[in-house]
């Protein structure tokens, strides 16, 4: 449970640094247009803070945790998540700075496969949790 907690406040941190260069780098750049930074500062509140806190929450209630598959679930997730911010970051910058990124596609498709498998996983994980308490 340190390690969900952990692994929340990491990433609230994050997003509130994610916030605050979002506004700083595209202001020092003068970018008015849409740019995928704007959208890294929630995901990484909503998606690694309280997500995870729901996490914390199920692993304290329902006690998620003992199914065998979760530490492998919780790495999995980690990877997809953090593999999702940097390909906001990067393709973020990019459209500030006007870098042509092909293929960069690929990659972020990769990391939000990752992300989804891994969400449906933690599903998985609490449905299975919910059969062994009722």
């Amino acid at each position: 449970m340190k390690k969900i907690y952990l692994f929340a406040s990491i990433y609230l941190i994050l997003g509130l640094v994610f916030g605050v260069f979002y506004r700083e780098f595209t202001l020092f750049h003068e970018y008015l247009g849409k740019t995928q930074l704007a959208v890294l500062h929630t995901h990484s509140l909503v998606m690694g803070t309280f997500f995870l806190f729901f996490v914390l929450i199920f692993n304290k209630l329902f006690k998620i945790n003992e199914i065998k598959s979760y530490p492998t679930w919780f790495i999995i997730y980690n990877i997809g998540f953090i593999g999702f911010l940097n390909t906001l970051l990067i393709r973020g910058i990019g459209q500030v700075l006007s870098w042509e990124l092909s293929g960069f596609n690929h990659i972020a498709g990769l990391f939000h496969a990752i992300l989804g498998v891994s969400l449906v996983w933690f599903i998985v994980i609490f449905g299975k949790s919910l059969k062994r308490e009722y």
